[in-house]
C-alpha cells in the first residue's frame, strides 16, 4: 500500500475495525475528553468564537458536544461514517469531503481536526494540501486546533487490554511498528471477543513532530500559539498533542 492509498475511504475502512463498525467506535470512545479539551483551548485563545468547522469529524461524537457551544459543520472522507452520523445525530450538519481538497466556500472562527485525523494523511504534499484547506477556511484570527501524534509509540512486546463493547467483552492484543524513514507508526490489533469471534486491524499514522507542525502551519498562514499534551497541559512528552494556532493571513 502506498502512502497515498491510506487516505482513500476504502482503505481507511478496511484498516480500522472502528470504521467498519462506527457504533463500536462510539462505544469504545465514549469517555473521550477531546471535545472538552478543545473547548478549553478555544476559551483560552478565542472565547468570542461562534462558528466551527471539524475536518475528519468521524461519527460526529466530538462534533455533537462542540455543537452545544458553536454553530458547527463537520466534514469526513468516509461516506459510511457520514451516513452513520446523519442517522444517529440528525441535528448535525455533516458532509462528505477530503481535507486535502474540500472547499466549503466560507470561513469559521474555529477549525478543528481531532481524533488523529491528520495522521491518516501520510504524504508530505498531502499534508501541505490539508493545511492549505485549513487556510482556505480561515479569516484573520481564526483558531486552528489539531490533535495528532507528535512522537511514535514504540514497544518491544505486545500489550493486552480488556474492552467492553456492544459486541461483548474482548481481549485486544496490540503491537506497534515504527518506520523512521516514512514516519509511519503502525498499530496492529488482534481482537478476541468472548463470543469466540476474532478480527484484526492495522492502523497506520503519520507522526509530525512539533517543529514540523509549526512549519506546515506557518506556510499556510498560521502562527502556532501553543502545543500541549493529550490532557491539554504541559509538558508535551508524547505521543499525542494538541496544537493551537491562529490565522495571520
Amino acid at each position: 500500500m502506498s502512502s497515498l492509498d491510506i487516505v482513500e475511504p476504502r482503505h481507511l475502512e478496511a484498516s480500522n475495525l472502528f470504521y467498519r463498525d462506527p457504533a463500536l467506535y462510539d462505544d469504545v470512545q465514549a469517555d473521550s475528553d477531546s471535545a472538552r479539551i478543545c473547548r478549553e483551548l478555544v476559551d483560552r485563545y478565542f472565547p468570542q468564537a461562534r462558528t466551527l468547522l471539524d475536518f475528519g469529524c468521524g461519527t460526529g461524537r466530538d462534533l455533537e458536544l462542540l455543537a452545544q457551544r458553536f454553530d458547527c459543520v463537520g466534514v469526513d472522507l468516509q461516506p459510511g461514517l457520514v451516513d452513520y452520523t446523519r442517522r444517529t445525530r440528525p441535528d448535525l450538519d455533516v458532509r462528505v469531503g477530503d481535507m486535502r481538497t474540500v472547499r466549503l466556500g466560507h470561513t469559521a472562527d474555529v477549525l478543528v481536526c481531532l481524533g488523529n485525523s491528520l495522521a491518516y494523511v501520510h504524504d508530505n504534499e498531502d499534508v501541505r494540501a490539508a493545511f492549505q484547506t485549513f487556510g482556505a477556511h480561515a479569516h484573520p484570527d481564526t483558531l486552528l486546533v489539531l490533535c495528532s501524534p507528535v512522537a511514535p509509540i514504540v514497544s518491544s512486546s505486545s500489550q493486552q487490554a480488556r474492552v467492553d463493547t456492544r459486541l461483548g467483552a474482548a481481549t485486544v492484543t496490540i503491537s506497534y511498528e515504527w518506520d523512521l524513514r516514512t514516519q509511519i507508526n503502525t498499530m496492529r490489533r488482534h481482537w478476541m471477543f468472548d463470543s469466540g469471534e476474532a478480527c484484526h486491524d492495522a492502523i497506520r499514522r503519520r507522526v509530525l513532530g512539533p517543529r514540523e507542525l509549526e512549519l506546515h502551519a506557518l506556510l499556510a498562514g498560521f502562527e502556532v500559539l501553543e502545543i500541549v499534551n493529550e490532557a491539554g497541559a504541559l509538558p508535551v512528552l508524547g505521543p499525542g498533542a494538541y496544537t493551537v494556532a491562529r490565522y495571520q493571513g
